[in-house]
């Protein structure tokens, strides 16, 4: 890795080296002792269950070629360097590598859509470069530092969601990312219960722009109402996307095509150009304008964007359609909001089949999260659903929002347990079946029980 020796590493992160300090360059860096290579800096922790001190001499027979730690190993098997709080050494030594990499990062942030803007993204600009991104759920003050370890000098260009749940997290994650390109899908209802309305939102979600890059530039959603208050970042206007005619990229000439998904024009630069969205709903419309927003601020052509869409996969428990044997299931459990949870219901009305909607929980909603269940229960009796089962100790009031319209079967299990003993009972042959609740209700075993 660039630049970074023992000696850089130990200066960026205020630690102190013990043992050999040889010029030699580490390979990688990992916090995970089962997934250390020869060369690898292991960093330490010390978590809720596992401590990783423990893994010290495991890791260095395992060819670590050093470790970063708290606490100083009785008889070390190599190098190591002592810091104060290991977690802070992570973000230090990751600022200090994104200063040495010569590479474009693209940030990607909002209430709902990160990963699969990121997927459109990044699949998208892998048509002419070579990308890095984030993957699974890296996108926290631990999980980016991790990805930004990860960038080679072969990358060209990184894909990087960034997520939060209070003030100042993005300030700090801007700090160690310094994107060039920031992207905002949508202000929503999450994280209410720290972040307390979507001004609050609004606030901390734009704190990616602390530290963009002095040329960086900015791409929103225009539809977004909240967003729409943004005129200016740094004496530049953002490069707005939506459905409005109004905005610097907008779509048109949608085209559904039920859980295979649709298809649409893009209008970039007076130009328009046919694209074909695999995954379906009207929301992945917005992540391939995104996309081409990316595209076209890196000299990408129209036809590079529209087969970067194309090619786009879908991740699992993020509205992964799943064709089983006996029934369709849309797999949307990662997790959950009052947005997310109405463009998942909408999503399960484009089937047609008979239609389920298996719905969670929905966590760090603050003081309004019983009326926010209610408005989701009474969304989902609107909709052309035969049946609700709501799930967990909250949609209680899911399921008291949509009692008194419901036209359906009905359901509520107070458990996730409780649920998956009784679906033999629920389902038929043939049925489409949405599974979506936060992230801590587990439902990815609700998936594996229908599979």
């Amino acid at each position: 890795m660039k630049n970074m020796t023992l000696a850089q590493i130990a200066e960026a992160c205020n630690g102190r080296l013990f043992g050999d300090a040889t010029i030699r360059e580490i390979s990688g860096v990992t916090m995970d002792s089962r997934q250390v290579q020869r060369g690898d800096l292991f960093i330490a922790t010390v978590g809720e269950r596992v401590d990783g001190h423990s893994f010290i001499d495991d890791v260095f027979d395992k060819g670590a070629l050093a470790v970063i730690c708290e606490k100083a190993p009785a008889n070390p098997k190599g190098p190591y360097i002592l810091v104060e709080n290991s977690l802070i050494a992570l973000k230090n030594i990751a600022k200090w590598y994104r200063m040495q990499l010569n590479i474009k990062v693209v940030g990607i942030t909002g209430s709902v859509g990160k990963t699969s803007t990121k997927e459109f993204i990044s699949s998208v600009l892998t048509r002419k470069y070579s990308v890095l991104k984030t993957e699974g759920n890296f996108n926290n003050e631990v999980g980016l530092p991790l990805t930004i370890l990860k960038i080679r000098d072969h990358h060209e260009v990184a894909v990087l969601e960034m997520g939060i749940s209070d003030f100042g997290e993005m300030h700090r994650l801007s700090e160690i990312a310094k994107p060039d390109i920031c992207v905002i899908t949508n202000i929503g209802q999450c994280h209410l219960e720290n972040l307390g309305s979507r001004q609050g939102i609004l606030k901390a979600k734009t704190e990616i722009f602390d530290f963009m890059s002095e040329d960086g530039r900015v791409c929103i959603n225009g539809d977004d109402d909240m967003l729409a208050t943004l005129q200016e970042i740094r004496g530049m206007k953002p490069i707005r996307f939506g459905l409005n005619k109004n905005n610097d990229i907008y779509a048109d000439h949608i085209l559904p095509m039920g859980l295979h998904g649709s298809t649409c024009s893009i209008h970039v630069n007076d130009q328009s150009f046919p694209v074909s969205v695999p995954l379906p709903g009207e929301h992945m419309v917005f992540n391939t304008m995104a996309a081409a927003s990316v595209g076209t601020l890196l000299n990408m052509t129209n036809a590079e964007i529209a087969e970067g869409i194309s090619m786009v996969k879908p991740v699992g428990g993020r509205s992964n359609i799943i064709w089983h044997e006996d029934w369709t299931i849309i797999d949307d459990c990662y997790n959950a909001n009052p947005v997310s949870m109405k463009a998942a219901i909408v999503l399960l009305n484009m089937a047609d089949t008979r239609k389920i909607a298996v719905l969670g929980d929905m966590f760090e909603l603050g003081s309004d999260e019983v009326e926010l269940h209610k408005g989701v229960g009474a969304y989902a009796a609107a909709s052309n659903i035969d049946v609700l089962v709501c799930v967990g100790k909250l949609s209680s009031s899911m399921y008291d929002g949509a009692c008194e319209k419901f036209k359906g079967k009905l359901l509520y299990f107070e458990t996730r347990d409780k649920l998956i003993e009784s679906l033999p009972a629920i389902l038929k042959k043939g049925d489409t079946i949405l599974v979506k609740a936060s992230h801590g209700m587990g439902f990815d075993q609700v998936v594996k029980a229908l599979q």
